[in-house]
Protein backbone atom coordinates (compact mmCIF):
# COMPACT_ATOMS: atom_id res chain seq x y z
CA UNK A 1 0.00 0.00 0.00
CA UNK A 2 1.56 3.45 -0.55
CA UNK A 3 2.55 5.35 2.09
CA UNK A 4 1.11 8.89 2.45
CA UNK A 5 4.22 10.15 2.53
CA UNK A 6 5.40 8.50 -0.71
CA UNK A 7 1.74 9.93 -1.89
CA UNK A 8 2.52 13.35 -1.52
CA UNK A 9 5.79 12.43 -3.12
CA UNK A 10 3.66 11.43 -6.49
CA UNK A 11 1.70 14.90 -6.00
CA UNK A 12 2.73 17.55 -8.54
CA UNK A 13 1.22 17.57 -12.40
CA UNK A 14 -2.46 18.25 -11.13
CA UNK A 15 -1.36 20.37 -8.74
CA UNK A 16 0.16 22.41 -11.34
CA UNK A 17 -2.86 21.91 -13.70
CA UNK A 18 -4.79 23.98 -11.15
CA UNK A 19 -2.41 26.28 -10.86
CA UNK A 20 -3.12 27.00 -14.34
CA UNK A 21 -7.11 26.68 -13.64
CA UNK A 22 -7.32 30.00 -11.22
CA UNK A 23 -5.63 32.44 -13.36
CA UNK A 24 -8.48 34.36 -15.76
CA UNK A 25 -11.43 31.67 -15.68
CA UNK A 26 -11.26 31.78 -11.81
CA UNK A 27 -10.26 35.24 -10.66
CA UNK A 28 -12.15 37.08 -14.08
CA UNK A 29 -14.67 34.81 -15.41
CA UNK A 30 -15.87 33.03 -11.95
CA UNK A 31 -15.94 36.63 -10.20
CA UNK A 32 -17.35 38.18 -12.75
CA UNK A 33 -19.83 35.87 -13.25
CA UNK A 34 -20.93 36.20 -9.26
CA UNK A 35 -20.76 40.32 -9.49
CA UNK A 36 -22.70 40.30 -12.87
CA UNK A 37 -25.73 37.18 -11.92
CA UNK A 38 -25.12 37.09 -8.30
CA UNK A 39 -25.64 32.98 -7.18
CA UNK A 40 -27.25 32.44 -10.38
CA UNK A 41 -24.50 30.59 -11.99
CA UNK A 42 -23.20 28.92 -9.42
CA UNK A 43 -24.66 25.56 -10.79
CA UNK A 44 -23.35 26.68 -14.22
CA UNK A 45 -19.73 26.44 -13.37
CA UNK A 46 -20.22 23.09 -11.49
CA UNK A 47 -21.61 21.46 -14.49
CA UNK A 48 -19.35 22.52 -16.62
CA UNK A 49 -16.20 21.01 -14.36
CA UNK A 50 -18.35 17.84 -13.83
CA UNK A 51 -18.87 17.93 -17.90
CA UNK A 52 -15.22 18.39 -18.45
CA UNK A 53 -13.73 16.01 -15.95
CA UNK A 54 -13.31 12.79 -17.88
CA UNK A 55 -11.84 13.73 -20.70
CA UNK A 56 -8.73 15.57 -18.80
CA UNK A 57 -9.12 12.01 -16.77
CA UNK A 58 -8.65 10.56 -19.88
CA UNK A 59 -5.03 12.17 -20.78
CA UNK A 60 -3.72 11.07 -17.03
CA UNK A 61 -5.30 7.21 -17.76
CA UNK A 62 -3.56 7.54 -21.71
CA UNK A 63 -0.09 8.70 -20.82
CA UNK A 64 0.31 6.30 -17.41
CA UNK A 65 -1.13 3.26 -19.93
CA UNK A 66 1.17 3.80 -22.45
CA UNK A 67 3.75 5.81 -21.38
CA UNK A 68 3.88 8.45 -23.88
CA UNK A 69 2.62 11.72 -23.82
CA UNK A 70 -1.45 12.89 -25.38
CA UNK A 71 0.35 14.30 -28.11
CA UNK A 72 2.21 11.41 -29.35
CA UNK A 73 -1.50 9.53 -28.73
CA UNK A 74 -2.95 12.35 -31.22
CA UNK A 75 -0.30 11.83 -34.02
CA UNK A 76 -0.27 7.88 -33.78
CA UNK A 77 -4.38 8.30 -34.10
CA UNK A 78 -3.70 10.19 -37.41
CA UNK A 79 -1.38 13.16 -38.15
CA UNK A 80 -3.68 15.73 -39.15
CA UNK A 81 -5.09 15.74 -35.90
CA UNK A 82 -1.09 16.88 -34.24
CA UNK A 83 -1.48 19.63 -37.04
CA UNK A 84 -4.98 21.03 -35.84
CA UNK A 85 -4.06 20.36 -32.30
CA UNK A 86 -0.59 22.68 -33.17
CA UNK A 87 -2.14 25.42 -34.82
CA UNK A 88 -4.75 25.93 -31.76
CA UNK A 89 -1.50 25.46 -29.71
CA UNK A 90 0.25 27.87 -31.10
CA UNK A 91 -2.19 30.64 -30.98
CA UNK A 92 -3.14 29.76 -27.43
CA UNK A 93 0.39 29.81 -26.13
CA UNK A 94 0.93 33.73 -27.63
CA UNK A 95 -2.23 35.46 -26.94
CA UNK A 96 -2.43 33.93 -23.28
CA UNK A 97 0.95 34.67 -22.41
CA UNK A 98 0.32 38.06 -23.32
CA UNK A 99 -3.26 38.00 -21.32
CA UNK A 100 -1.51 36.44 -17.98
CA UNK A 101 1.23 38.34 -17.76
CA UNK A 102 -0.70 42.09 -18.23
CA UNK A 103 -3.11 40.91 -15.83
CA UNK A 104 -0.22 39.60 -13.68
CA UNK A 105 1.45 43.13 -14.17
CA UNK A 106 -2.02 44.91 -13.51
CA UNK A 107 -2.29 43.72 -9.95
CA UNK A 108 1.08 44.24 -9.19
CA UNK A 109 0.61 47.90 -10.22
CA UNK A 110 -1.71 48.37 -7.68
CA UNK A 111 0.74 48.45 -5.31
CA UNK A 112 3.78 49.72 -7.03
CA UNK A 113 1.89 52.35 -8.86
CA UNK A 114 5.28 54.28 -10.02
CA UNK A 115 6.46 51.61 -12.08
CA UNK A 116 4.80 50.94 -16.08
CA UNK A 117 2.73 48.16 -17.05
CA UNK A 118 5.55 47.87 -19.44
CA UNK A 119 8.70 47.52 -16.84
CA UNK A 120 5.85 45.56 -14.45
CA UNK A 121 5.36 42.24 -17.29
CA UNK A 122 9.65 42.38 -17.88
CA UNK A 123 10.30 42.15 -14.55
CA UNK A 124 7.60 39.21 -13.73
CA UNK A 125 8.63 37.36 -16.98
CA UNK A 126 12.07 37.62 -15.94
CA UNK A 127 10.90 36.19 -12.41
CA UNK A 128 9.12 33.35 -14.75
CA UNK A 129 12.79 32.70 -16.97
CA UNK A 130 14.50 32.49 -13.92
CA UNK A 131 12.46 29.66 -11.74
CA UNK A 132 11.90 28.01 -15.13
CA UNK A 133 15.42 28.00 -16.96
CA UNK A 134 16.76 27.54 -13.42
CA UNK A 135 15.03 24.50 -12.62
CA UNK A 136 12.67 23.78 -15.10
CA UNK A 137 9.39 21.31 -13.92
CA UNK A 138 11.51 20.53 -10.80
CA UNK A 139 11.00 24.36 -9.48
CA UNK A 140 7.36 24.38 -11.04
CA UNK A 141 6.19 21.50 -9.05
CA UNK A 142 7.57 23.01 -5.98
CA UNK A 143 6.70 26.43 -6.54
CA UNK A 144 2.72 25.38 -7.55
CA UNK A 145 2.53 23.24 -4.30
CA UNK A 146 3.34 26.37 -2.21
CA UNK A 147 0.80 28.52 -4.29
CA UNK A 148 -1.64 26.68 -4.06
CA UNK A 149 -2.30 25.88 -0.36
CA UNK A 150 -1.62 29.62 0.01
CA UNK A 151 -3.84 30.64 -2.21
CA UNK A 152 -6.65 28.61 -0.99
CA UNK A 153 -6.12 29.28 3.05
CA UNK A 154 -6.46 32.90 1.78
CA UNK A 155 -9.41 32.73 -0.40
CA UNK A 156 -11.15 31.04 2.02
CA UNK A 157 -10.64 33.71 4.49
CA UNK A 158 -11.37 36.32 2.08
CA UNK A 159 -14.71 34.64 1.70
CA UNK A 160 -15.47 34.47 5.29
CA UNK A 161 -14.92 38.21 5.51
CA UNK A 162 -16.86 39.06 2.84
CA UNK A 163 -20.15 36.91 4.30
CA UNK A 164 -19.18 38.54 7.20
CA UNK A 165 -19.44 41.96 5.93
CA UNK A 166 -22.28 41.26 3.20
CA UNK A 167 -24.53 44.40 1.99
CA UNK A 168 -27.33 43.25 0.58
CA UNK A 169 -28.38 44.91 -2.65
CA UNK A 170 -30.88 47.79 -2.62
CA UNK A 171 -34.13 46.41 -2.58
CA UNK A 172 -35.16 48.58 -5.87
CA UNK A 173 -32.80 46.39 -7.32
CA UNK A 174 -33.58 44.32 -10.19
CA UNK A 175 -30.63 41.11 -10.72
CA UNK A 176 -30.34 40.78 -14.65
CA UNK A 177 -30.80 37.14 -16.35
CA UNK A 178 -27.91 35.19 -17.64
CA UNK A 179 -30.51 33.21 -19.43
CA UNK A 180 -30.77 35.85 -22.53
CA UNK A 181 -28.98 35.98 -25.69
CA UNK A 182 -27.21 38.77 -24.60
CA UNK A 183 -25.22 37.00 -22.26
CA UNK A 184 -24.42 34.00 -24.20
CA UNK A 185 -20.90 35.35 -25.31
CA UNK A 186 -20.33 35.62 -21.65
CA UNK A 187 -21.31 32.33 -21.00
CA UNK A 188 -18.93 30.31 -23.48
CA UNK A 189 -16.30 32.18 -22.78
CA UNK A 190 -16.93 31.75 -19.00
CA UNK A 191 -17.22 27.51 -19.77
CA UNK A 192 -14.40 27.40 -22.26
CA UNK A 193 -11.56 28.35 -20.01
CA UNK A 194 -13.41 26.74 -16.91
CA UNK A 195 -11.85 25.06 -15.60
CA UNK A 196 -8.94 25.05 -17.77
CA UNK A 197 -8.94 24.99 -22.08
CA UNK A 198 -9.09 21.31 -23.12
CA UNK A 199 -5.94 21.86 -24.43
CA UNK A 200 -3.59 21.81 -21.07
CA UNK A 201 -5.14 18.02 -20.70
CA UNK A 202 -1.96 17.56 -23.16
CA UNK A 203 0.37 19.79 -21.30
CA UNK A 204 -0.33 17.81 -17.96
CA UNK A 205 0.33 14.81 -20.41
CA UNK A 206 3.95 15.70 -20.73
CA UNK A 207 3.99 17.02 -16.47
CA UNK A 208 3.28 13.63 -16.40
CA UNK A 209 5.82 12.18 -18.58
CA UNK A 210 8.37 14.86 -16.57
CA UNK A 211 7.17 13.97 -13.21
CA UNK A 212 7.65 10.64 -14.22
CA UNK A 213 11.29 11.02 -14.47
CA UNK A 214 11.75 12.16 -11.12
CA UNK A 215 9.83 9.51 -9.20
CA UNK A 216 7.65 6.43 -10.21
CA UNK A 217 4.46 6.68 -10.78
CA UNK A 218 1.48 4.17 -10.70
CA UNK A 219 -2.18 5.11 -12.01
CA UNK A 220 -3.62 5.28 -8.83
CA UNK A 221 -0.99 7.79 -7.63
CA UNK A 222 -1.22 9.67 -10.71
CA UNK A 223 -5.44 10.22 -10.70
CA UNK A 224 -5.44 10.95 -7.10
CA UNK A 225 -2.85 13.72 -8.02
CA UNK A 226 -5.35 14.60 -10.60
CA UNK A 227 -8.29 14.27 -8.96
CA UNK A 228 -7.17 16.43 -5.77
CA UNK A 229 -6.35 19.40 -8.44
CA UNK A 230 -9.12 19.09 -10.87
CA UNK A 231 -12.20 19.12 -7.64
CA UNK A 232 -9.70 21.88 -5.93
CA UNK A 233 -10.34 23.82 -9.11
CA UNK A 234 -13.71 23.57 -8.46
CA UNK A 235 -14.30 24.21 -5.39
CA UNK A 236 -11.85 27.51 -6.08
CA UNK A 237 -14.16 28.51 -8.83
CA UNK A 238 -17.40 28.40 -6.14
CA UNK A 239 -15.29 30.59 -3.97
CA UNK A 240 -14.55 33.40 -6.26
CA UNK A 241 -18.11 33.15 -7.43
CA UNK A 242 -19.31 33.66 -4.08
CA UNK A 243 -16.60 36.56 -3.60
CA UNK A 244 -18.25 38.41 -6.52
CA UNK A 245 -21.57 37.77 -5.47
CA UNK A 246 -20.93 39.26 -1.72
CA UNK A 247 -19.23 42.20 -2.81
CA UNK A 248 -19.78 43.70 -5.97
CA UNK A 249 -23.66 42.29 -7.13
CA UNK A 250 -26.25 44.78 -6.90
CA UNK A 251 -23.24 47.59 -6.56
CA UNK A 252 -24.62 50.56 -8.15
CA UNK A 253 -20.91 51.29 -9.62
CA UNK A 254 -21.16 49.14 -13.28
CA UNK A 255 -19.40 46.03 -13.77
CA UNK A 256 -15.99 46.33 -15.85
CA UNK A 257 -15.67 43.42 -18.38
CA UNK A 258 -11.84 43.57 -19.60
CA UNK A 259 -9.86 41.54 -17.28
CA UNK A 260 -7.33 44.16 -16.27
CA UNK A 261 -9.82 46.69 -15.28
CA UNK A 262 -11.80 43.76 -13.70
CA UNK A 263 -9.40 42.81 -11.24
CA UNK A 264 -8.48 46.59 -10.51
CA UNK A 265 -11.73 46.99 -9.86
CA UNK A 266 -12.53 43.99 -7.99
CA UNK A 267 -9.36 44.54 -5.32
CA UNK A 268 -10.54 48.60 -4.97
CA UNK A 269 -14.01 47.71 -4.12
CA UNK A 270 -13.08 45.56 -1.57
CA UNK A 271 -11.23 47.63 0.28
CA UNK A 272 -14.08 50.36 -0.01
CA UNK A 273 -16.82 47.63 1.12
CA UNK A 274 -14.47 46.22 3.77
CA UNK A 275 -11.78 47.95 4.54
CA UNK A 276 -8.15 49.24 3.38
CA UNK A 277 -6.55 46.67 4.96
CA UNK A 278 -8.29 44.07 3.23
CA UNK A 279 -7.04 45.23 -0.22
CA UNK A 280 -3.55 43.52 0.52
CA UNK A 281 -5.12 40.05 1.19
CA UNK A 282 -7.52 40.23 -1.91
CA UNK A 283 -4.50 41.36 -3.86
CA UNK A 284 -2.12 38.95 -2.56
CA UNK A 285 -4.71 36.39 -3.87
CA UNK A 286 -5.39 37.74 -7.14
CA UNK A 287 -1.50 37.44 -7.83
CA UNK A 288 -1.10 34.37 -6.53
CA UNK A 289 -3.29 33.52 -8.97
CA UNK A 290 -1.53 34.79 -12.37
CA UNK A 291 1.77 34.60 -11.06
CA UNK A 292 1.43 30.61 -10.32
CA UNK A 293 -1.04 30.73 -14.14
CA UNK A 294 1.58 32.66 -15.87
CA UNK A 295 4.59 30.10 -14.91
CA UNK A 296 2.23 27.10 -16.23
CA UNK A 297 1.52 28.72 -19.41
CA UNK A 298 4.67 29.44 -20.54
CA UNK A 299 6.19 26.14 -19.43
CA UNK A 300 3.16 24.17 -20.78
CA UNK A 301 2.52 25.49 -24.03
CA UNK A 302 6.37 25.31 -24.68
CA UNK A 303 6.37 21.36 -24.04
CA UNK A 304 3.57 21.22 -25.98
CA UNK A 305 5.13 23.27 -28.97
CA UNK A 306 8.25 21.49 -28.24
CA UNK A 307 6.94 18.08 -28.43
CA UNK A 308 4.74 18.42 -31.47
CA UNK A 309 7.96 20.02 -32.96
CA UNK A 310 9.33 17.10 -32.24
CA UNK A 311 7.11 14.73 -33.66
CA UNK A 312 6.55 16.60 -37.04
CA UNK A 313 10.15 17.61 -37.77
CA UNK A 314 11.43 14.74 -36.18
CA UNK A 315 13.84 17.04 -34.48
CA UNK A 316 14.75 17.70 -30.77
CA UNK A 317 14.92 20.87 -29.15
CA UNK A 318 16.11 22.50 -26.11
CA UNK A 319 12.93 23.26 -23.75
CA UNK A 320 14.74 26.79 -23.08
CA UNK A 321 14.71 27.83 -26.55
CA UNK A 322 10.98 27.18 -27.07
CA UNK A 323 10.28 29.18 -23.59
CA UNK A 324 12.18 32.28 -24.46
CA UNK A 325 10.37 32.19 -27.90
CA UNK A 326 6.80 31.51 -26.24
CA UNK A 327 7.91 34.81 -23.67
CA UNK A 328 9.26 37.43 -26.44
CA UNK A 329 6.19 36.65 -28.48
CA UNK A 330 3.90 37.52 -25.93
CA UNK A 331 5.85 40.74 -24.66
CA UNK A 332 5.68 41.42 -28.32
CA UNK A 333 1.78 41.28 -28.62
CA UNK A 334 2.13 43.59 -24.84
CA UNK A 335 4.32 46.31 -26.79
CA UNK A 336 2.27 46.72 -29.90
CA UNK A 337 -1.30 44.80 -29.84
CA UNK A 338 -2.11 45.68 -26.00
CA UNK A 339 -5.33 47.63 -27.13
CA UNK A 340 -6.04 44.82 -29.00
CA UNK A 341 -5.34 42.10 -26.72
CA UNK A 342 -9.21 42.21 -24.84
CA UNK A 343 -11.06 40.93 -28.29
CA UNK A 344 -7.70 38.42 -29.16
CA UNK A 345 -8.40 36.97 -25.42
CA UNK A 346 -11.92 36.71 -25.87
CA UNK A 347 -10.90 35.37 -29.30
CA UNK A 348 -9.36 32.76 -27.75
CA UNK A 349 -11.55 31.66 -25.31
CA UNK A 350 -14.57 31.51 -27.64
CA UNK A 351 -11.64 29.47 -29.83
CA UNK A 352 -11.23 27.39 -26.62
CA UNK A 353 -14.57 26.19 -26.43
CA UNK A 354 -15.56 25.59 -29.81
CA UNK A 355 -12.49 23.30 -30.69
CA UNK A 356 -13.71 21.49 -27.12
CA UNK A 357 -16.13 18.53 -28.18
CA UNK A 358 -13.42 17.51 -30.87
CA UNK A 359 -10.84 17.02 -28.60
CA UNK A 360 -12.77 16.15 -25.87
CA UNK A 361 -14.30 13.50 -28.67
CA UNK A 362 -9.95 12.78 -29.52
CA UNK A 363 -8.78 12.21 -25.80
CA UNK A 364 -11.85 9.54 -25.52
CA UNK A 365 -10.86 8.09 -28.80
CA UNK A 366 -7.93 6.84 -26.97
CA UNK A 367 -8.57 5.02 -24.14
CA UNK A 368 -12.11 3.98 -25.07
CA UNK A 369 -11.09 0.16 -25.75
CA UNK A 370 -9.08 0.43 -22.39
CA UNK A 371 -10.83 -1.16 -19.17
CA UNK A 372 -12.98 2.04 -18.38
CA UNK A 373 -16.11 1.70 -16.39
CA UNK A 374 -19.82 1.78 -18.02
CA UNK A 375 -20.27 4.59 -15.82
CA UNK A 376 -16.98 6.68 -17.49
CA UNK A 377 -18.53 5.67 -20.40
CA UNK A 378 -21.79 7.36 -19.82
CA UNK A 379 -19.92 10.29 -18.04
CA UNK A 380 -18.04 10.65 -21.44
CA UNK A 381 -21.17 10.62 -23.85
CA UNK A 382 -23.07 12.58 -21.68
CA UNK A 383 -20.35 15.48 -21.65
CA UNK A 384 -19.64 15.61 -25.50
CA UNK A 385 -23.69 15.62 -26.28
CA UNK A 386 -23.34 18.37 -23.89
CA UNK A 387 -20.88 20.60 -24.95
CA UNK A 388 -21.24 19.76 -28.77
CA UNK A 389 -24.62 20.91 -28.45
CA UNK A 390 -24.17 23.93 -26.58
CA UNK A 391 -21.16 23.99 -29.37
CA UNK A 392 -23.46 24.29 -31.98
CA UNK A 393 -26.22 26.35 -30.75
CA UNK A 394 -23.73 29.06 -30.68
CA UNK A 395 -22.88 29.31 -33.99
CA UNK A 396 -26.30 29.47 -34.93
CA UNK A 397 -26.37 31.85 -32.77
CA UNK A 398 -23.42 33.87 -34.88
CA UNK A 399 -24.37 32.89 -38.17
CA UNK A 400 -28.37 34.13 -37.70
CA UNK A 401 -27.45 37.67 -35.47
Amino acid sequence: MTSSSTRLQTLGPGIILAAAAVGASHLVASTQAGALFGWQLWWVILLVNVLKYPFFRFGVTYTLTHNESLVSGYYRKHKLYLWAFTLLNLIAAVVNTAGVLLLTASLLQLFVPQLSLALLCWLILFACLLVLLGGQYRSLDAISKWIMVSLSLATVVAVVIAWQNHVPPPAEFVPPSPWQLASLAFLVAMMGWMPVPIELSAINSLWLRSKQKLTALTLRDGLFDFNLGYWSTAVLALLFLALGALVQFGAPQPIAMAGTRFAEQFVSMYAATIGEWSQYLVGAIAFLCMFGTTLAVLDGYARTLRESHRILAKRKTSLRWWVIGQSIAGMLVILYFQSALGPMLSFAMTLAFITTPFFAWLNYMLVRRQNLSKALHAWAWLGLLYLAGFTLVYLYWLATR
